[in-house]
């Protein structure tokens, strides 16, 4: 009797033991991921940054994250609807309008630098050479102005031209086409193009032709375009100075937006709702579907996940030293929690 009493005790364990397991790994898939995510996020603004917000847009809902500060200075609490300077990302809308306008015949993407722009054809080694597809791939071979070392990053030069005039004149980095190499004076070439034959303002046809359309109204093409007090802070090394004010105005990295926004148009990019069949065969021949951006106080990194069908936005507040390295192994982190 005592061994059955014994057999019965130690089954009901078992099943106890189960029960409890199948609840807690429940729970666990449930409220871990979210917060995990959150708790990256809280570790990073109290070791290395000052702010963070993410964005993940998955198929069918959106999640947004914040942590820290909005301004650190002023004690005032992050925001996922914060505006934030999102640097080279700006890219990303421009080879969209460069997809468009090749597509409709604006443009010729194997026309030259010179036939475009003759009047800075004998300043800029191979120019001839040198056609818009390789622009927009950095394979030009054109020197980045802001290499130049009095570049003036604290007060940005506010026209096209002069800050132009920074990557003129100098010796071609490799002849065209021949490899890749990155470079900012790349897409300050196409944003002059794009001025010159639309006729006004590229910034005007980012925001009628791929912004309102897809209801991107928390994205701005420069500074003054943003109510200041809506932009996060940003910082540089250990330097408590806050450059939110610092406008820059080159194409390709002046662009400000939530981070909500900027993962809709990523995911409408990589998804193939963003251009149609014509527009979208020509932007895969010509740029890539993800994009990082660094600016003196602003980090971000946005890029579409296929085997989570989701895209992933991360803003960090405060660079220098080795936080980029810092920051993508917060990025890494946050994406591999979300495939769990």
């Amino acid at each position: 009797m005592r061994n059955i009493l014994n057999k019965v005790s130690l089954l009901h364990t078992a099943i106890l033991f189960v029960i409890l397991t199948t609840v807690v790994g429940c729970n666990k898939e449930q409220i871990a991921p979210e917060e995990s995510i959150q708790n990256e996020l809280d570790k990073a603004v109290e070791s290395d940054f000052d702010g963070a917000i993410l964005c993940v847009k998955w198929e069918d809902k959106t999640e947004t994250y914040a942590a820290g500060y909005k301004d650190k200075n002023n004690l005032f609490p992050a925001s996922s609807n914060d505006l934030f300077k999102i640097a080279s990302i700006s890219k990303l809308y421009i080879a969209v309008s460069c997809a468009k306008l090749i597509s409709n015949g604006t443009l010729d993407q194997d026309r030259t630098l010179a036939e475009y722009l003759p009047d800075v054809a004998n300043r800029i080694e191979h120019s001839h050479e040198i056609t818009l597809r390789m622009l927009i791939q950095h394979r030009s071979g054109v020197p980045d102005f802001i290499d130049h070392p009095d570049y003036p990053w604290g007060d940005p030069i506010q026209d096209n031209y002069q800050t132009l005039e920074m990557a003129m004149d100098q010796s071609a980095e490799f002849k065209p086409d021949n490899r890749y190499k990155y470079s900012n004076t790349n897409y300050l070439l196409i944003g002059i193009i794009l001025d010159k034959e639309l006729g006004y303002s590229h910034h005007k046809y980012i925001r009628e032709e791929i912004l309102f359309p897809n209801g991107l109204y928390h994205t701005y093409s420069l500074l003054d375009e943003v109510d200041i007090n809506d932009l996060m802070s940003g910082c540089y090394k250990d330097y408590d100075v806050d450059l939110k004010t610092v406008s820059h105005f080159a194409p390709g990295g002046s662009m400000i937006a939530t981070a909500e926004d900027v993962a809709i148009f990523l995911s409408a990019l990589n998804e193939g709702t963003l251009l149609n069949n014509s527009e979208q065969e020509i932007y895969s021949s010509l740029y890539e579907y993800e994009h990082t951006g660094l600016l003196p106080g602003y980090q971000s990194i946005a890029r579409y996940h296929k085997d989570l069908n989701a895209s992933v936005v991360l803003f960090v507040s405060r660079s220098g030293g080795n936080r980029w390295y810092k920051f993508e192994k917060v990025y890494k982190q946050i994406v591999k929690i979300l495939k769990k």
